[in-house]
């Protein structure tokens, strides 16, 4: 994972390969949000990746080894989430490939979504698992997601490419090629980047708060 910055845009690029919640994941992309958080002037941040993946969600090797400590780790995820929403900076996901579970929470924690209109899947397969959605997560999906994309996404598990997520709202812009996503994901930060103020934290909180409460505790 790398951080970088283009003028008034940061750009997290979160590398290649089968991308998971790991311990050294949060803890980079943490310090990555403070770097910006704690930076001067405009500013918009884009998280991208390269290949297939853009991420792919828990690390459930990891959290077969953790016995009862799973839920430790559960919460730093969560509070990853809580942090993009409370981060006084425009935040866009250039989502090139899939977004699996919790890396599709992870994209919907962003304020943009951009993704490519020939590949790449947002999916939330926990149907599928055998598994629920813990409250917080629960409550993120239903506070980014509109009715119809919710229920196809989070109640029956399907992939959902980019022209439907387009369709359904559950991504902002869609481009044609994995090349095109990035340099749309920067067009759109750049728009965004006068609007990085404390009071955005602030309006964010009054339309999250639940979600961020829930999240948080």
């Amino acid at each position: 994972m790398q951080l970088t910055r283009d003028g008034d845009v940061f750009l997290l690029d979160l590398g290649e390969g089968d991308i998971r919640f790991s311990p050294d994941f949060l803890d980079t992309y943490e310090r990555a949000l403070d770097d910006v958080e704690h930076a001067d002037g405009h500013r918009a941040l884009v998280t991208t990746a390269s290949g297939k993946i853009w991420h792919n969600g828990l690390d459930l090797e990891y959290m077969a080894t953790l016995g009862d400590d799973f839920l430790g780790y559960l919460g730093r995820v969560h509070r990853l989430f809580a942090r993009l929403l409370t981060l006084p900076v425009p935040t866009v996901a250039a989502v090139q490939g899939h977004a699996f579970a919790g890396g599709a929470m992870l994209a919907l924690s962003h304020d943009v979504r951009v993704m490519r209109s020939d590949r790449g899947y947002l999916c939330l397969p926990e149907i599928d698992l055998g598994m629920t959605f813990t409250d917080g997560m629960a409550s993120l999906i239903a506070a980014k997601l509109p009715q119809p994309a919710l229920h196809r996404m989070a109640v029956l598990g399907e992939r959902i490419g980019g022209p439907d997520a387009l369709a359904l709202g559950a991504a902002d812009a869609v481009v044609e090629g994995d090349r095109a996503v990035l340099p749309a994901a920067l067009d759109r930060a750049r728009a965004l980047t006068a609007k990085a103020r404390p009071n955005l934290a602030g309006i964010r909180r009054d339309f999250y708060a639940d979600v961020i409460d829930t999240l948080e505790s």
